[in-house]
């Protein structure tokens, strides 16, 4: 899975935004805000990736509950599928 090209993304202070620039990619017209750990999900996304190897990452990199992790993650993944960011 890969976040589409009709998305950009821009880094703020305490996360990250995520905006649909090109209207054939996606019916969603809206921001979505994100935090840093969800702006490290669609960081991954940028990528040609799967979700085992973006949870890998993620325990890699953020110490935690592995479970709260994985249920995290597929939120994450479940709202961008939602507005047809990936």
């Amino acid at each position: 899975m890969k976040l589409k090209k009709g998305f950009y993304t821009q880094t703020i202070e305490d996360g990250q935004v995520l905006v649909p620039v090109d209207p054939q990619e996606s019916n969603f017209r809206g921001i979505v805000r994100s935090n840093e750990t969800a702006a490290f999900v669609v960081d991954c996304l940028k990528e040609e990736t799967t979700r085992d190897e973006i949870f890998q990452k993620l325990k890699d990199t953020y110490e935690g509950d592995e479970e709260k992790m994985a249920s995290d993650l597929d939120e994450v993944l479940d709202k961008l599928q939602g507005i047809g960011a990936i």
